[in-house]
């Protein structure tokens, strides 16, 4: 593929990876200014975050799957345009209900498009070379999405207001429509299987409950917690049963069969956990308690998006170079280090110590994602491209719903910047974790011994 084409086709692939990550990067800066409107605290913020990552979620792979079936450059443009009906009707929302209506819509575009964008670029370059350039260039949409959208959330949020966070998607999304037509070429698996939709509406009601009892729970009384605690087990238990026997999964139990992609799939979500987890806390400490403007936070948060935009080709030549094990699970400890930093400090400190424990996040952000999806990525096979993709982005946004509830939720607990350290300290072991179990995962296993001549005739 001539140089110019392959640019624009990675282009084209993940411009609606782009607007999605900016959109939820940009939401966080304005959570408290959309609960000064819209009312519920700290639950409306977490839910506003989680009912867009749910849907999400929860479809994400069924997209993936529809993808491969029917024509993923198809999938991706339904998808784009779901999203933009749903961001003009956040714009609109006269309350918190419909903000969540609208934001759990977005959430289903953005599973119709963002794994087709990294399906349609593996398709397109099958070489090993060109996955791993088409690899980076997704880390690298990602990292810019990082560096534009709090920046963007707190400028608009401070200026003309929050609602303009969500009016921009529209044209992007236009933008993104007209380009995926001309300079993305179609792509499907022949041997695609056909939809589970029992095991859909089994992922759907675990991914539901679960966040439900994590947002939820703490104000209910314990007959509540524990009732829709079993209704997230049973279904979780009952999608594995029907995964196992379905002649068509939604959810191929047998991926998760390479240590490699499960280290990595590990990785990933315990990255996410912690990193959005940092980002729904910062907004609130930094607004709240320091007393600090949306655009005054987005500023001070930005070192650890500039130097994960400047570490990311690093770490991507790294992984090509010695392989993506070692600096996926340092990337994890330097994000652990910033979470802790910043929970001993505190939210009161001084800024330069708030700081440090934002370029350490940022460096070990950038030495987590492309080693980790290109680790993923490379133990699937390509004709799974879609699965892989989903499964990917799957492990992602589990970690995004799953931290925001959890974190947000020590912080609503323990209140002020008791409830800050709490749900650092809480992001920073699950980063510690995270970096262990990748690396037990991914250690390549011992060659088996040599049986020599005399062995052999003995």
């Amino acid at each position: 593929m001539a140089p110019r084409r392959s640019v624009l086709t990675l282009i084209a692939a993940y411009l609606g990876l782009f607007i999605g990550l900016v959109d939820a990067n940009a939401v966080n800066l304005a959570l408290p200014a959309i609960g000064e409107r819209l009312g519920g605290g700290v639950t409306g913020a977490q839910w506003t975050i989680d009912a867009y990552n749910v849907t999400f979620a929860a479809l994400l792979l069924t997209s993936g799957s529809l993808g491969d079936r029917f024509s993923r450059r198809r999938v991706l443009r339904i998808g784009l345009v779901a999203f933009a009906a749903a961001s003009a009707a956040c714009a609109l929302a006269p309350s918190l209900t419909w903000l969540l209506v609208a934001r759990a819509t977005q959430g289903l575009g953005a599973a119709m498009m963002l794994p087709q964008g990294l399906a349609i670029a593996a398709a397109a370059f099958p070489d090993p070379r060109g996955r791993a350039r088409a690899t980076a260039a997704w880390a690298m949409a990602a990292a810019g999405s990082t560096a534009l959208g709090p920046l963007l959330g707190g400028a608009l949020a401070e200026t003309v207001g929050w609602r303009w966070i969500f009016w921009v998607n529209v044209p992007v999304c236009i933008l993104a429509s007209a380009a995926s037509a001309t300079h993305l070429p179609d792509s499907r698996d022949p041997d695609a299987a056909r939809l589970d939709l029992p095991g859909q509406c089994l992922a759907i009601l675990t991914l539901g409950a679960t966040t439900l009892v994590l947002v939820e729970g703490h104000d209910w009384r314990w007959q509540q917690t524990t009732l829709v605690s079993a209704t997230a087990v049973a279904a979780f238990v009952t999608f594995l049963a029907t995964q196992r026997r379905s002649p068509h999964p939604m959810l191929p139990l047998d991926l998760f069969g390479s240590r490699q992609l499960v280290g990595a799939l590990v990785a990933t979500f315990t990255m996410t956990f912690g990193i959005y987890g940092l980002l729904l806390v910062n907004s609130f400490a930094f607004q709240q308690l320091r007393g600090a403007s949306a655009l005054t936070t987005a500023v001070w948060f930005l070192p650890m998006a500039v130097v994960y935009l400047v570490v990311i080709p690093v770490a991507n030549m790294l992984a090509r170079r010695s392989g993506p094990r070692l600096p996926m699970a340092v990337g994890l400890v330097l994000m652990a280090a910033g979470s802790l930093l910043y929970a001993a400090a505190g939210p009161h400190a001084a800024i330069g110590w708030l700081e440090l424990s934002f370029v350490l996040a940022g460096i070990g952000l950038a030495l987590t994602t492309g080693p980790a999806v290109t680790l993923a990525m490379a133990a699937i096979p390509v004709r799974r491209a879609g699965m892989a993709a989903g499964v990917v982005n799957l492990s992602r946004l589990l970690g995004i719903t799953v931290g925001v509830a959890v974190l947000g939720s020590a912080m609503s607990i323990a209140g002020g910047s008791a409830g800050v350290r709490a749900a650092l300290l809480l992001g920073g072991l699950c980063h510690v974790v995270g970096a262990l179990l990748a690396l037990r995962l991914t250690r390549t296993p011992a060659p088996a011994p040599t049986i020599g001549k005399e062995s052999c005739h003995a």
